[in-house]
């Protein structure tokens, strides 16, 4: 996990060099990720699962996507590999292999 937390560091080096953290609240932050998100979709609007996208422009949405979600989880303190492994205990619970294996059903729907 301390490749993702040099990353957050090299992004708050980045950030602060340029006196952004004023702009950079915990509401300010989830939006720019979902706008972020929503670019991410741009890449893949009109085409079908067989049709190819530009990876260089998906790369960098998604890049852009992973930085505003770690400056957010920088933000308010959280521990991004503690969070997403609760996220997954949680998950784990809600599917359970026995009922979920194949299937895209959400939990409340067995």
């Amino acid at each position: 996990m301390s490749d993702i937390n040099s990353l957050i560091k090299h992004l708050v080096t980045f950030r602060d060099e340029r006196d952004w953290k004023q702009f950079h609240n915990p509401k300010d932050l989830a939006i720019a990720l979902s706008i972020e998100a929503a670019e991410l979709n741009e890449v893949f609007l009109w085409k079908s699962n067989n049709d190819t996208f530009d990876l260089e422009l998906m790369s960098d949405e998604l890049a852009d996507v992973f930085s505003y979600a770690f400056l957010l989880a920088e933000s308010c303190g959280l521990d991004i590999q503690k969070i997403v492994e609760e996220k997954i205990k949680k998950n784990a619970i809600k599917y359970p292999v026995s009922e979920f294996k194949g299937s895209a059903k959400k939990y409340t729907e067995i």
